[in-house]
């Protein structure tokens, strides 16, 4: 403990408030670094996402591991004066990465009768979870819950969360195993982006209603949203086909175009932020208003997603993480409440989406294989959890029990797919061109 003993000494002694901040900053930044690297490649040696590894990595550095083993050198390292710096950092690393994600969506090649597919399987990854986690929350309001959030709002915040897809991290397994334009794999994204779309309305949703404006209160914060979103994808997006053009005939981003993939998303963010549900919504428009050149897409992924991913997204695990107490879920009472919120979240959408496809024409093995991508959540269930511990709407206790269901459900995904479906039974499609945000995302 000397070197973090002579570090705090010489943050006191700092005569510049601003320098004294900064060197309680960037020590945090390093050890964040390096955790999320070292648990990342951990979990590619285990043949897991990078993602899972840079999750774990958060949550050790909490008051979950190094917290009880060092707590000296934690609150050394995390102190309070830092935790809105990470906090910071964090939005603008989420708001940065869901306006990738949206911008390296491809919409093209469409077959007939996609869609109404896609919305079978979204609804077959929707309502089940939504139910069961709904459920399970009306069980355990009096256990888990805060006093000022009633037992329908708790309920629909556990379903709520327990519906979600992590799609990038779905993207990319199917990316990597070229199946990206196979009937499974866009009628899987397809479905993943719808699941993810509803369950942000219902977060926002009840939003309004625990700020005391009641479901009513919603209809403002919904409809800005809506013309927010029609602006966006109507107004902006025309307005940016020249630029789009532009890098595609160079290959390259000039100054004036960093710039602007810069300030669209963090622009939309903070207009997104005001109307009410959270700057990963404006990121996210603003990703899906860019240009759709396939060389625009290359290039913008090629120069930022290994910054986001990289620097500002192991951020965003390390606030979770901070805010994670596995050790307050001791005792029988909350590890059964747990395993409950676990299998809810599990069934509805393991065996709810496999049934679904099933329906609609698809093998037993493709249609397992599909239930257990739809069951990983990854880093879409920790952005929504994260805004409702923000808002109060959530305990603590709750919060680690659902960054657990995401740990594990992104777990088990990969190993789940490959039971389902072997490699020398996965259906042949051409080989196609790994994108840019494929081979940068992790998750």
């Amino acid at each position: 403990m000397p070197l973090l003993a002579t570090a705090t000494a010489t943050t006191a002694n700092a005569p510049d408030p601003n320098l004294a901040l900064a060197l309680q900053v960037l020590p945090a930044l390093v050890a964040i670094l390096i955790t999320a690297a070292v648990c990342g490649r951990l979990a590619q040696l285990v043949m897991q996402p990078r993602v899972l590894g840079e999750m774990v990595a958060g949550v050790l550095l909490g008051p979950t591991l190094l917290g009880r083993l060092f707590p000296e050198a934690q609150a050394a390292l995390f102190p309070q004066a830092v935790r809105p710096v990470l906090y910071v950092l964090s939005t603008i690393g989420l708001t940065l990465y869901m306006f990738l994600v949206g911008a390296g969506l491809d919409h093209s090649a469409r077959t007939p009768g996609e869609v109404r597919r896609a919305g079978v399987l979204a609804a077959s990854g929707v309502l089940p979870s939504l139910l069961l986690g709904a459920g399970a929350g009306l069980l355990l309001h009096g256990l888990l819950s805060r006093p000022d959030v009633s037992p329908l709002q708790f309920a629909l915040f556990v379903g709520g969360a327990l519906s979600l897809t992590a799609f990038p991290m779905l993207a990319r397994i199917l990316y990597e195993r070229g199946l990206e334009n196979s009937p499974l794999g866009r009628l899987t994204l397809l479905a993943a982006s719808i699941d993810d779309a509803l369950a942000w309305c219902l977060l926002a949703v009840l939003s309004a209603m625990h700020l005391g404006s009641g479901p009513a209160g919603a209809l403002p914060t919904i409809a800005l949203t809506a013309v927010f979103a029609v602006v966006m994808l109507k107004v902006v997006a025309p307005l940016l086909r020249p630029m789009g053009r532009a890098v595609a005939r160079t290959g390259r981003f000039g100054p004036g175009v960093m710039y602007a993939v810069v300030l669209i998303p963090l622009a939309a963010g903070w207009i997104t932020d005001w109307i009410g549900v959270y700057s990963v919504f404006g990121g996210f428009f603003a990703g899906l208003a860019m240009p759709r050149d396939a060389a625009f897409r290359q290039a913008l992924h090629g120069r930022m997603m290994e910054v986001v991913s990289t620097l500002l997204l192991p951020v965003f695990f390390t606030f979770s993480g901070l805010n994670t107490q596995l050790g307050g879920l001791a005792g029988g009472a909350m590890v059964g409440a747990f395993l409950l919120i676990l299998a809810a979240g599990f069934c509805g959408k393991y065996f709810g989406c496999a049934l679904a496809m099933r329906g609609i024409g698809f093998g037993w093995r493709e249609s397992y294989a599909v239930g257990g991508l739809m069951n990983a959540r990854g880093l879409m269930i920790l952005i929504f959890i994260n805004i409702g511990l923000a808002q109060g709407m959530i305990t603590r206790e709750l919060f680690a029990m659902l960054v657990l269901v995401a740990v594990l459900t992104t777990a088990g995904a990969l190993p789940l797919y490959k039971l389902a479906l072997p490699g020398r039974l996965e259906p042949a499609v051409p080989p196609a061109e790994e994108s840019a945000f494929v081979r940068t995302n992790s998750g």
